[in-house]
């Protein structure tokens, strides 16, 4: 591959990427001499079909890789939400993958955990049936079924409970609250993969040099509870705030009470109990494997904490 694209470089992860990209392909780099770039709004609004084909015939990309998404899980559940995350997260990524494909550019494209339904007793597999909970979820799913559809050449990558820098994320949330509070609650019955950036696009590039295709499973890992989580950023940050499990029950019926005056949902949208992801595949792909989350977190907050004074 000569020219790569990377659709969202605005976000967490595209920021990554782009991050990535100009260390491999900088003199003596793995991938010396590689062309790439950051497309996002304005310069291209993946909603709109035509747009997504000019910036296609003017930079000719091999590869592109669509982070762009409609991410406001809770909002997504209002009638004006969910018709954007149907137009951003299933329509735009099928002019995303029509356009690639007409330009004969292999296409990677980024999807969810929220893609299952949280009732598996394990790590989901490629293989394991979705049955999303809420809109989010289900227009992501629709978006994997429109990039297969209309990009034969595509790879669909899954990846779950991202933070990093420059976007909203937990780690960050966190951070911040337990700065200004002697405690926090937070959810003790929901586990996941939380998932640095960084580690995401070494994962993502590592897809890219093989010839891959279909869905592959990319988060980090041991998969834990938020509150499991949470307790391992204040520790981290060496921080005395307590932190007390409550259930998902609990956080529904606070996030209730505290939209009573606000504009948006009045409740928070269902999310999997358990959407912990198995990489086993990337790993057999690729031999790439995620560090130890614990890792992962602390060298992230020793990047992000300088410029943010935490």
């Amino acid at each position: 591959m000569n020219r790569v694209l990377v659709i969202g470089h605005h976000g967490m992860l595209g920021s990554a990427l782009l991050d990535l990209l100009k260390g491999l392909s900088a003199p003596g780099g793995e991938a010396e001499g590689l062309e790439f770039r950051g497309a996002d709004l304005p310069e291209i609004d993946i909603t709109d079909p035509v747009s997504s084909r000019r910036l296609m015939d003017e930079f000719r990309p091999d590869l592109v890789i669509n982070c762009a998404a409609y991410t406001r899980v809770d909002d997504a559940e209002s009638r004006e939400g969910r018709e954007e995350a149907m137009r951003v997260n299933a329509q735009g990524a099928g002019n995303v993958a029509s356009a690639a494909s007409s330009s004969a550019a292999r296409l990677v494209h980024l999807s969810t955990d929220f893609v299952f339904d949280g009732r598996n007793p394990g790590a989901y597999v490629e293989t394991d049936a979705p049955a999303p909970l809420g809109v989010y979820g289900a227009t992501k799913l629709e978006g994997e079924r429109l990039v297969a559809s209309a990009a034969k050449d595509s790879l669909i990558v899954r990846t779950a409970w991202l933070y990093g820098a420059g976007g909203r994320n937990f780690v960050a949330a966190i951070a911040g609250q337990a700065r200004g509070k002697p405690e926090l609650t937070v959810v003790d019955d929901r586990r996941g993969s939380p998932t640095w950036t960084r580690d995401l696009a070494r994962a993502i590039w590592g897809l890219c040099r093989t010839s891959a295709r279909g869905i592959v499973h990319a988060a980090g890992g041991p998969p834990c509870s938020w509150h499991e989580f949470a307790v391992e950023i204040v520790r981290e940050l060496g921080l005395a705030t307590r932190v007390r499990p409550i259930t998902s029950g609990e956080w529904a019926a606070g996030f209730a009470a505290a939209r009573d005056d606000a504009d948006g949902p009045k409740r928070p949208a269902p999310r999997p109990a358990n959407s912990a992801l198995d990489t086993s595949l990337l790993r057999r792909l690729t031999g790439f494997v995620f560090p130890h989350r614990r890792d992962s977190l602390k060298r992230f907050l020793e990047e992000w904490r300088p410029s943010n004074k935490a």
